[in-house]
């Protein structure tokens, strides 16, 4: 399918889950593919709108991946173009899928409804089965998102894996990482969701906040395409008022292109599922993650998937000539 030529101007929205902010740029034309320059740009926080990445909605038809998001699944007709603040392009984001779905119900381009067979349940500690909800096509594979009747929006994130295979799983670690002022590396994990995560563990709250990550932490062995990485402390389990055991852990982020962030969708899953390896078969299966920017629900599906549940607001939306973002 071939895009109509642009307009002067297009419609955007600014929006975030828990904190992690993007600009959202409509292009139901598919006439808007944003440059490197652009997007930093746009993302700019003093000369631009600001936010951790941009997002570009567009009919999955006109993007190079096209034919392998709709023989996954036909229903992903929309496609999230991720870009981070830097200008590169990402694989995924799981904060923003949930900010692109409620892009999409504000655009009136669906109706996600709410999930109503949460009987029970409180704000964040279930996680029950419901319809598929909404396909988005990624650079990372499908993504379903349905919306529960908290209002928040969970996403099927789709098969994980730990690149170190089984090795790193007995070992608990497969790379090391140091933070600007620490004296040597520590141990840490990887993990992919179809974009690459490195997770430390730490093991007190204090040690945490004092951790500096105003510079990109090192990570040996070096990831040929970066990494985001994740310092975490766990707080232990709790059980729920269903009597679901609930596992709790606390997150920073220094995401790759971007910088420390308030939240990482995608890094939250990272977190809570590198803990749970470390935790052993006794695990829980669902972990509430904080962040700076809020909490997340993170839990392991059958078939080695993973679901992301949290909210997403859309806070103002307007027109942008985006020539005028051109450097």
């Amino acid at each position: 399918m071939s895009p109509t030529p642009p307009r002067s101007t297009t419609r955007f929205a600014k929006g975030h889950g828990t904190r992690n902010d993007f600009v959202l740029i409509a292009d139901l034309e598919g006439s808007r593919d944003l440059d490197a320059a652009q997007v930093r740009a746009l993302a700019d926080r003093r000369s631009g709108i600001g936010g951790d990445g941009v997002i570009r909605l567009v009919p999955t038809a006109y993007m190079p991946e096209s034919a392998q998001v709709l023989a996954e699944d036909p229903d992903a007709i929309w496609f999230m173009d991720y870009r981070n603040a830097d200008g590169s392009i990402a694989e995924m984001c799981g904060n923003g899928v949930r900010v692109f779905a409620a892009f999409a119900e504000r655009l009136g381009l669906v109706d996600l409804g709410t999930t109503e067979d949460r009987s029970g349940a409180d704000d964040a500690h279930e996680a029950p089965a419901a319809p598929r909800g909404l396909a988005v096509g990624t650079r990372a594979g499908v993504k379903h998102v349905r919306k529960e009747a908290n209002g928040w929006y969970a996403v099927d994130m789709g098969p994980w894996f730990l690149p170190g295979g089984r090795e790193a799983l007995d070992e608990g670690f497969d790379a090391a990482v140091a933070i600007s002022g620490w004296e040597v590396p520590r141990p840490a994990l990887s993990v992919d969701l179809g974009n690459p995560h490195t997770v430390l563990a730490l093991p007190q709250e204090d040690e945490l906040e004092a951790a500096d990550l105003t510079q990109a932490p090192t990570v040996s062995p070096e990831p040929p395409h970066g990494t985001n990485v994740e310092l975490v402390v766990p707080l232990g389990e709790e059980v729920s008022v269903d009597g679901t055991v609930v596992g709790r852990l606390r997150m920073r982020v220094h995401e790759r292109g971007v910088g420390e962030t308030e939240s990482c969708g995608t890094g939250a899953c990272a977190a809570a599922l590198a803990v749970r390896a470390w935790g052993g078969p006794s695990s829980p299966d669902v972990w509430l993650v904080d962040v700076p920017g809020g909490t997340v629900r993170v839990t392991a599906l059958e078939g080695g998937r993973v679901e992301l549940a949290g909210p997403a607001e859309i806070v103002f939306g307007a027109e942008i000539d985006l020539a005028a973002f051109t450097r």
